[in-house]
């Protein structure tokens, strides 16, 4: 008998974890906008300074710089999970704020995730094949996790193609439009899925941010073509950038345990195919920014804000619920650990 089936034991002897989560956080789900806006603020500036300093500066100055970078614009990109659930005018101009110190100058606008990331948490969708971010990673050789770790390193290569070429291309031509929208506009990791939400391509918040993302991609490749902007600044930044979507592919290969068949799954079958890597671990911090850390928690609870899952976890670990507990992997190795020792391995 494997965990999945354990836990799901447990779960028939408690309470429902969900009503337990929704009952101890029901005064948590307020986002508070100073919140959001001074952490966007300071980790932009710290992003683009950090930046600044790995493109002017030599030797080890540089690298530790770049590794800054990294981290400061991992925490900065890992806000578009937040826009997700963010209802309209919960933060006041964040939507647009977001886009324009970060989404658009990285080419990571937040069309790429709005009206794809709430299919995971379709109840009738988790785990199948119609879920945008879902693979079966413990139910595929070990080694498939190297091609999957590595593709995430030509992300600056996809995100150029996408706004500097298919998205102009596409205004001409139809058929590489339905393409663009289709298969090259949203971050997902299931190969199979397919956008069919073409009415929100043609809204004006999507269009604002494909076009800008179109112009300011040509700025770019144009001011180094001229040798306004370095060479050595260009690669560097998309250096930074692939480093990025390494570290952020990482966090996604022990986000959940990857188990599922392809068979829907219960709301408390979901939540025990995630993971939390809660305190008193520091690291997760930095490699899972943004309240990632507490993604089965997440998963519980979707529209509670990031800077309130850890009042919410302390709660729910006070309230004695063993399945709660079972989410919990001590740190990035055991999360690996347990992924690669998974008992549906074949």
């Amino acid at each position: 008998m494997n965990n999945l089936a354990v836990s799901t034991e447990t779960l028939a002897r408690e309470p429902s974890l969900s009503r337990q989560a929704n009952d101890l956080a029901r005064d948590l789900l307020r986002a508070e906008p100073r919140i959001y806006w001074t952490d966007l603020l300071l980790t932009a500036g710290v992003t683009y300074g950090a930046l600044a300093v790995a493109i002017g500066a030599r030797g080890w100055l540089a690298l530790a710089a770049a590794a800054v970078a990294v981290l400061a614009l991992y925490r900065a990109i890992s806000f578009i999970h937040e826009l997700t659930h963010l209802r309209p005018g919960e933060v006041p101009g964040f939507h647009t704020g977001w886009n324009l110190l970060i989404g658009v100058p990285f080419l990571t606008p937040s069309l790429l995730y709005e009206g794809v990331h709430m299919l995971h948490h379709a109840k009738d969708r988790y785990g199948t094949e119609r879920d945008p971010e879902y693979m079966p990673l413990a139910r595929m050789p070990a080694t498939s996790l190297l091609g999957f770790l590595g593709i995430a390193l030509l992300a600056p290569v996809g995100t150029v193609l996408r706004f500097a070429v298919l998205a102009p291309l596409g205004f001409l031509v139809p058929a590489v439009r339905r393409f663009s929208v289709a298969k090259a506009s949203a971050m997902t990791i299931n190969t199979k899925f397919s956008r069919e939400d073409f009415d929100r391509a043609s809204s004006p918040a999507w269009l604002a941010q494909e076009i800008g993302c179109w112009l300011w991609s040509w700025t770019l490749i144009g001011l180094t073509a001229v040798g306004v902007i370095p060479l050595r600044a260009v690669l560097i930044g998309a250096g930074v950038f692939a480093a990025m979507t390494f570290v952020n592919q990482v966090r996604t290969a022990v986000a959940h345990a990857w188990e599922n068949d392809g068979s829907k799954m219960t709301f408390e079958g979901q939540f025990l195919d995630s993971v939390n890597v809660p305190p008193p671990g520091a690291l997760p911090m930095l490699w899972a920014p943004v309240g990632l850390r507490y993604h089965a928690l997440h998963h519980l609870l979707p529209r509670l804000p990031y800077h309130n899952m850890g009042e919410a976890h302390r709660r729910l670990v006070a309230s004695g619920s063993a399945t709660y507990r079972q989410a919990e992997r001590r740190g990035l190795a055991d999360a690996f650990a347990r992924l690669l020792k998974s008992p549906v391995r074949g």
